[in-house]
């Protein structure tokens, strides 16, 4: 057994290539893969083995950029020692601490640093393992806090076409993205849902679309006026909608909504599993666009993907009317996961905040957004091309569709892999979004990768 941190991070790498050295995959069947067309893809596996910084390799020995950093979740680079050092030194110390009754130090000090990192007053963090749970747990906070307060009449949630929340019951209702709802018939009612921000206007904006903001978030004024003022309870929203193609909210939207919010005692629910820690350029969307919620979910970035986690971050009069509106010796909130605030994780994640903060990364972002933005809008020239649209380190690259829509967006992933670079697609929208320590060489050979893979087509 190793002591040492040294000595753990040579562990780990001496483990790295030795998978990559002796890899042999002769049966994949066993494995349902996640959103993915498991037939296709076992016939034509696409596989990786080992990560560092902005870099990927496929069992064949061939390197790509990650540009879309796994599942937006790897801002700081594959494969980082200080992660792998925190981790490990964790799990000889404490592996496991139930967090039901009892606690562990790291989870106190983790939500102490996050509760600095999210708009006062969102003071207070409860731990899940995904960005899907953390949405399910902010359902259920609402629902509490309502209860406690005598208001369970307000059973209405809002959210948006084109919204993804996540893949649990009560994300897949709020979730507006066709596909992922079809089969599943039997979601939560009591879900209605406004406009998404996407209109057919508006292309190739880079950052805010300047008009149309409060014109479209008006919708959730109409939901109040049609369902009465008493019954909405939340209202949710990715500040940028994220996988369903990087749709940008224009100028004006997330502030009406917060007005509205107001007005109606509603609360405003930003899903941030993609946009927090970093992506806009700021540590959370809400301070980017200077709109505080009253909720915030947070995962992926969290631990640099390096451990399943995630957040959800809730205002002071919330958390007060929940805990305060039981009885002493009780329990205030009947909800958690066996791994809520996982020592590991918590480590894991304490590792992540001290690499953002040594590294500077959020500026970082913040700096490269312009380069990288006008690199991939360098493309909107090219003929297969519909749209581009982007904010700090996020855009989306929209392909113009064949005679079945999503055929080409799969098919170009698939292409662009083969050349050189792994990214996400939904639809026919290309997802980029790369390390934050990519270099602006990197991100000129990614461009010239997708440019390439485009003309392939012609």
């Amino acid at each position: 057994m190793t002591n040492t941190l040294t000595e753990a991070v040579d562990f780990i790498s001496e483990i790295a290539v030795t998978m990559e050295q002796n890899y042999l995959c002769t049966d994949l069947e066993n494995h349902w893969m996640p959103f993915t067309d498991n037939k296709s893809f076992k016939q034509e596996p696409r596989l990786l083995v080992r990560g560092e910084g902005i870099y990927v390799w496929n069992d064949k020995g061939e390197r790509l950029i990650d540009g879309s950093s796994g599942l937006f979740s790897v801002p700081c680079g594959h494969c980082r020692p200080e992660i792998a050092a925190a981790v490990h030194k964790q799990l000889l110390e404490l592996d496991y601490s139930s967090p039901f009754l009892r606690g562990h130090p790291k989870s106190f000090e983790l939500a102490n640093r996050l509760a600095a990192m999210t708009p006062e007053p969102l003071n207070h963090i409860f731990y899940g393992n995904s960005g899907s749970e953390a949405v399910d747990t902010a359902m259920k906070i609402v629902m509490a806090y309502n209860y406690a307060r005598g208001q369970s009449q307000k059973n209405i949630f809002v959210s948006r076409e084109r919204a993804y929340h996540g893949v649990n019951i009560g994300g897949t209702s709020l979730g507006g993205i066709v596909k992922n709802r079809e089969a599943f018939t039997s979601v939560l009612p009591g879900v209605t849902y406004m406009r998404s921000t996407a209109t057919p206007d508006r292309k190739f904006i880079k950052g805010q679309p300047a008009e149309g903001g409060e014109e479209l978030a008006n919708d959730l004024l109409h939901i109040v006026q049609m369902y009465g003022e008493n019954r909405i309870a939340a209202c949710f929203v990715e500040p940028i909608a994220g996988s369903t193609g990087v749709l940008v909210p224009p100028k004006g939207y997330l502030e009406r909504l917060r007005e509205i919010c107001d007005q109606y005692d509603i609360l405003l629910v930003f899903d941030e599993v993609i946009t927090g820690f970093g992506r806009t350029g700021s540590a959370f969307a809400a301070q980017e666009f200077d709109v505080t919620p009253d909720i915030i979910t947070m995962a992926k970035a969290m631990t640099n993907a390096a451990q399943p986690m995630s957040g959800v971050a809730v205002h002071d009069r919330i958390y007060d009317a929940v805990v305060n509106g039981s009885e002493t010796d009780m329990i205030e909130f009947f909800h958690g996961y066996t791994y809520s605030g996982h020592p590991a994780a918590c480590a894991a994640s304490l590792a992540t905040l001290d690499i953002y903060e040594k590294e500077n990364l959020f500026q970082r972002a913040r700096d490269l957004s312009g380069y990288f933005l006008e690199s991939l809008f360098g493309l909107q020239e090219h003929p297969l091309i519909a749209d581009i649209r982007g904010y700090g380190m996020l855009a989306a690259i929209e392909l113009l569709a064949d005679e079945r829509p999503g055929r080409r967006g799969h098919d170009f992933q698939k292409r662009l892999f083969d050349a050189g670079v792994h990214i996400k697609t939904t639809g026919d929208a290309a997802l980029i979004a790369p390390p934050f320590i990519i270099e602006k060489s990197e991100i000129d050979d990614m461009s010239g990768i997708i440019r390439e893979v485009l003309d392939s087509y012609l």
